[in-house]
C-alpha cells in the first residue's frame, strides 16, 4: 500500500507542485520515502529521498522539476528493504536518455518469474521493487520488441499477476492503468483543461479536481498534449486471467488505509466505518460509560458505535501525529517504540469507568495489548475491546505488509485466548457477514485476509518472512 499521483497540464509548468500537494494529502499511505519525476518535454528529471513529503520537496527542489507533466509516489515498504534504491518513481533510461518514468501502488505475485525472464533478455534491475519491474517490462517490449506503449501495457496485464495501480510518464504523454481486479484504488479528475490522478479522492480534492471517477480495472487511459482517450479491457485480452472480470477491491482500504474523507470503490469511507461501528454496537447488551477509538483509523467506527448505542464518545487516548502509523512500521521493535511515543491517556479520564475501546483490526496483537495496559493503568474499571473487522487469519499478497500466517495472532489463538493475551475484559470482532453488509456491492471486494479465498490462488507462493523480501 503506497500512494501515487500524477498531473498533466497543457499550459502550466508547475505540474510537480500539484503532484507534491497530492502526495502530501496521501502521506498516510506511505511514510518511508517520497519522490517526483517531471517532464519538461525533452527529458525527465527525478528527485526522491527518504522521509516525509514536506522534508523531501523544498521550493528549490520543485523549481528544478519544472515541467507540464509529473508523477509522484509515497512509499510504504513491502517488496525490498527500506533504502533509497527501492523508493519510487523509477526512471527508465535508454539510449535516448531519461525519457520514461513509472510509479505504482500494489504487489506483483509472480515478480520473480517475470524478473528472471527479463533478466535473461538482458534487462538490468537496480532494485527489488515492483514499480521498476512494471516500468522495465513496458520499456523492453516498446523499445526492443516494437510494441506501442498501450500494447506493451496490455501484454503486461496478460502476463503479470497481482495488484498494480500505476502511472507511466514519457516526455509528452501520461499512461494511467490498473490491474484487472482493481485491488488498489486509482482516481482521475480534471482541473480545468488539466488531468490529475491519485490513489485517493482526498488528494484530488485539494487540487479542486472535478469529474472525479475511478479508473476502471483493466483499463488504460492515455493523456496527450491534445486529448485523452481510453483503451478498455476486452474479453480476448483477459480471458486467460479472469473471464468474468469481477473486481476484487481491497476491503482493508475502507477499514483502515484510506482517509475518512475519501470516496473510494464507490463508497464514502467515513460512512462505511460508521456502519461498521453500528453493527458492533448491536453485539452488546450493556451500555459502557464511554466509547473511545484507537485513533485515527478507528475514529469513525467508534463514533458509529456510540451514536447507535446512544452512549458517550470521547478521545481518551491522545495521539502524537508526528509519529507514523504503527501498522506500517517495518519491524516489531519500531512498532513497539511507536506505541509508547504515539499514545498518551487523558489524566483522570478513565478512573472507575467501564470503557469500550474500538480498533479497526488486530494483526499481531502487540500494539493493542500495550494500549489496553495503558488504559487500565490509567484507572479504567473494565476495558472491552471491539474490532471493526473479522479476525485476520491469512497473509495479503496484494500490497499490504501483513506478516506470515505463523505471525498472525488470529491464526494461532482462539478469540478467548486473544482476549487473555491482550488483557481485555471482553473481545468481539465484526463478523464477515456483517462486514459485507456495510458496503453497497460486497461481491466486488477481496476478503482474502479474513477467509483465505484469494482471487488468484494458483499464482500464490509462500509469503516471505524477512523485511528484505517482503511484498509491495
Amino acid at each position: 500500500m503506497c500512494g501515487i499521483a500524477a498531473y498533466f497540464s497543457r499550459t502550466d509548468k508547475n505540474a510537480a507542485r500539484q503532484v507534491m500537494l497530492a502526495l502530501y494529502s496521501q502521506q498516510h499511505r506511505g511514510q518511508e520515502s517520497a519522490g517526483i519525476a517531471a517532464s519538461n518535454g525533452d527529458f525527465i528529471r527525478l528527485h526522491k529521498q527518504m522521509g516525509y513529503v514536506k522534508e523531501v520537496f523544498s521550493e528549490a527542489v520543485l523549481d528544478q522539476l519544472a515541467g507540464m507533466s509529473a508523477i509522484g509516489h509515497v512509499r510504504y515498504p513491502t517488496r525490498g528493504s527500506a533504502v533509497l534504491p527501492n523508493a519510487q518513481p523509477y526512471i527508465i533510461e535508454t539510449l535516448n536518455g531519461p525519457i520514461y518514468a513509472i510509479a505504482s501502488n500494489g504487489d506483483i505475485v509472480n515478480y520473480e518469474e517475470v524478473a528472471l525472464d527479463l533478466k535473461s533478455r538482458g534487462v538490468h534491475f537496480t532494485s527489488k521493487n515492483d514499480g521498476e519491474l512494471l516500468g522495465r517490462f513496458i520499456v523492453y517490449h516498446h523499445e526492443r520488441e516494437g510494441l506501442q506503449i498501450p500494447e506493451a501495457i496490455q501484454l503486461l496485464m496478460r502476463r503479470i499477476r497481482g495488484a498494480y495501480s500505476a502511472v507511466f510518464l514519457t516526455r509528452n504523454q501520461l499512461y494511467i492503468f490498473r490491474d484487472i481486479h482493481g485491488f488498489r484504488p486509482l482516481i482521475i479528475g480534471r482541473v480545468g483543461p488539466d488531468i490529475a490522478v491519485a490513489s485517493e479522492s482526498c488528494a484530488l480534492d485539494i487540487l479542486h479536481a472535478e469529474d472525479q471517477r475511478e479508473v476502471p480495472p483493466g483499463q488504460i487511459v492515455v493523456v496527450t498534449e491534445n486529448n485523452s482517450y481510453e483503451i478498455p479491457q476486452t474479453d480476448f485480452l483477459f480471458k486467460e486471467a479472469m473471464p468474468a472480470q469481477q473486481p476484487h477491491h481491497c476491503i482493508f482500504e475502507l477499514i483502515y488505509f484510506a482517509r475518512p474523507d475519501s470516496f473510494e470503490f464507490n463508497e464514502y469511507v467515513y460512512n462505511v466505518r460508521q456502519k461498521i461501528g453500528a453493527c458492533l454496537a448491536d453485539y452488546d447488551s450493556f451500555s459502557p460509560d464511554v466509547v473511545i477509538p484507537v485513533p485515527d483509523s478507528a475514529n469513525f467506527i467508534a463514533l458509529g458505535y456510540a451514536q447507535h448505542k446512544g452512549v458517550p464518545f470521547n478521545f481518551g487516548l491522545i495521539r502524537n501525529h508526528y509519529v507514523g502509523r504503527t501498522f506500517i512500521k517495518p519491524d516489531q521493535y519500531m512498532r513497539d517504540e511507536s506505541v509508547r511515543q504515539k499514545f498518551n491517556p487523558l489524566k483522570d479520564f478513565f478512573t472507575g469507568k467501564r470503557v469500550v475501546v474500538v480498533d479497526d483490526s488486530i494483526v499481531r496483537g502487540t500494539t493493542i495489548r500495550k494500549i489496553i495496559r495503558m488504559i487500565k493503568r490509567a484507572g479504567a474499571k473494565e476495558v472491552h475491546l471491539r474490532i471493526g473487522s473479522p479476525p485476520v487469519k491469512f497473509s495479503c499478497y496484494y500490497g499490504i505488509d501483513t506478516p506470515t500466517r505463523e505471525e498472525l495472532i488470529a491464526n494461532n489463538m482462539t478469540i478467548e485466548q486473544i482476549r487473555e493475551y491482550v488483557g481485555a475484559d471482553s473481545l468481539k470482532y465484526l463478523s464477515l457477514e456483517d462486514l459485507r453488509k456495510c458496503v453497497s456491492a460486497p461481491e466486488r471486494f477481496c476478503y482474502a485476509c479474513f477467509d483465505g479465498h484469494y482471487p488468484e490462488p494458483k499464482f500464490l507462493g509462500t509469503k516471505p518472512v524477512t523485511v528484505e523480501e517482503n511484498v509491495e
